[in-house]
C-alpha cells in the first residue's frame, strides 16, 4: 500500500509501514551507525565510536541495542579475556542498503541547491 492510500484511513503514522520503517531507523545516529557497518563489518564497538565520534558510549549502546531487537545488527561476542564482540549487519538491513544508496544520491544532487 502506499502512502497516498493510507491518507485517512489511520489515525496514528505509527500504525503504517513508513510508521515503522521510521521507528526502526529513525533518529539522528541508526542511518550513520547502518552506513558505517555497511562499509566495513564486522566493526568493534570502540571502532564504530571513534569513526563517529560526537556519540557518547551510552548513546552508542543503546542505539545498538535497538538496532539488534528490531533485527538489523547482529552482536557477536568472542568468549576472551578481555571481552571481544562485534557487529555487523543482518540480511534485513542488508535489504535497506539501496533505499540508503538513494538517500545519498538525493543529498549529492540537492546539497548545494
Amino acid at each position: 500500500m502506499s502512502m497516498a492510500e493510507y491518507k485517512g484511513k489511520v489515525k496514528n503514522i505509527q500504525d503504517t509501514p513508513f510508521g515503522y520503517t521510521l521507528s526502526v531507523i529513525g533518529g539522528k545516529w541508526k542511518m550513520v551507525i547502518i552506513y558505517l557497518l555497511a562499509e566495513n563489518q564486522p566493526v568493534r564497538f570502540n571502532d564504530l565510536k571513534r569513526q563517529i565520534g560526537s556519540i557518547t558510549y551510552k548513546i552508542l549502546s543503546s542505539q545498538l541495542k535497538e538496532l539488534e531487537a528490531d533485527g538489523m545488527v547482529k552482536r557477536k561476542e568472542y568468549p576472551q579475556v578481555p571481552p571481544k564482540v562485534e557487529y555487523s549487519l543482518t540480511d534485513k538491513a542488508e535489504t535497506l542498503l539501496p533505499v540508503l544508496e538513494e538517500l545519498c544520491e538525493w543529498g549529492v544532487k540537492n546539497q548545494n541547491n
